[in-house]
């Protein structure tokens, strides 16, 4: 772990930047924030005029001088002002007031592994602009790890799969560190294009807005798992007429169109474990593979998983929120350290 436990205890509140949804925790108070990262703002005058939920129902259906922006794209802040405009409006007046109170407001934010100095730098920034004085910056591995419930600073191996909706991380963790990791740039985005454009060629069907999850409407009752419904039903408009028009879509065909971005992430899971140390990857055997995010809970991922690795593949028990809260448990101090004494001699 990069930031000391002794820093992040000093934090008053974890931030969770994520592609899809954008959570603040608190110190005292919890999760307070778990809303979509979006905005809508007035082109003509620059006005904010809606963020989070309502944002994201406006997306496909506004008018010309109103836009729908993302300002976090694979857990980068692309936008610093509008995310910064944001997460201002999200927190409400009220706990704005409340943390402007502090005379050294610290912050504590997730990034992705790997992430590159600009990517760190835009996320310090727009905390920054919140009144933070200090911001700690904490992989997102560890910090979902700890809210999975995993041992992490204990001296034998877990491994964590972060199932974004940009990018999949895989990571084998011990004593608190990252032994050994990979970023695939895969995630929930990938496998909903994928959906959307099996739809388009196979059945000329355009879904009505990209807003929609075309995987929940192709998956639901377990579509994608092999005892599921042999057909689903899926609403969209025809892309030569552009009349409204219903098909019987055959959920075998999905399962197989949505293996080809699967298959990076799988490649993605043999690369950890053949750069893992045996003594780590016979703990991984015992105790399997933990996955969190909001891509977790694809039905059938986790099954797949443990038919190509042989692996027990668990999921977490709240797996969308797990980065935050493990974040706030570092904040709260429930996370102590394995002290280890230095032997004398």
């Amino acid at each position: 772990m990069t930031v000391s436990l002794d820093q992040l205890r000093r934090c008053h509140l974890a931030v969770d930047l994520g592609a899809a949804r954008t959570r603040v925790y608190i110190k005292g108070l919890g999760l307070v924030v778990d809303e979509p990262s979006v905005a809508a703002v007035n082109t003509r005058t620059g006005s904010l005029i809606a963020v989070g939920t309502l944002a994201e129902q406006m997306t496909g259906r506004t008018p010309g001088y109103i836009r729908v922006a993302r300002p976090v794209s694979g857990g980068t802040v692309v936008d610093i002002d509008m995310a910064r405009r944001m997460l201002r409006h999200l927190l409400g007046e009220k706990l704005s007031r409340q943390l402007r109170r502090k005379p050294r407001l610290r912050a504590a934010a997730c990034t992705p592994h790997e992430s590159d100095p600009l990517a760190q730098r835009a996320t310090v920034e727009t905390l920054v602009g919140l009144g933070a004085r200090r911001v700690e910056l904490v992989d997102t591995l560890i910090a979902a790890a700890v809210g999975s419930g995993m041992p992490v600073e204990q001296p034998t191996a877990t491994m964590i799969m972060v199932c974004g909706a940009a990018t999949t991380q895989i990571a084998v963790l011990s004593l608190g560190s990252i032994v050994t990791a990979v970023r695939v740039p895969i995630g929930g985005e990938a496998i909903d294009h994928t959906v959307i454009q099996y739809l388009r060629q196979h059945h000329q069907l355009m879904l009505p807005s990209q807003s929609v999850r075309p995987l929940q409407l192709a998956l639901s009752d377990g579509g994608l798992t092999p005892g599921g419904p042999t057909v689903t039903e899926i609403h969209g408009r025809d892309v030569a007429t552009g009349l409204a028009r219903t098909v019987q879509v055959d959920t075998a065909a999905v399962r197989q169109a949505i293996n080809a971005p699967l298959t990076a992430v799988l490649d993605g899971l043999g690369k950890v474990l053949r750069d893992c140390p045996p003594d780590l990857v016979a703990d991984i055997a015992d105790c399997g593979i933990t996955m969190v995010g909001g891509s977790a809970l694809l039905p059938g991922l986790d099954q797949m998983l443990r038919d190509a690795t042989g692996v027990p593949v668990n999921i977490a028990e709240r797996p969308d929120v797990c980065a935050v809260l493990g974040l706030g448990a570092m904040l709260d101090g429930k996370i102590q350290p394995l002290v280890l004494d230095p032997l004398a001699g």
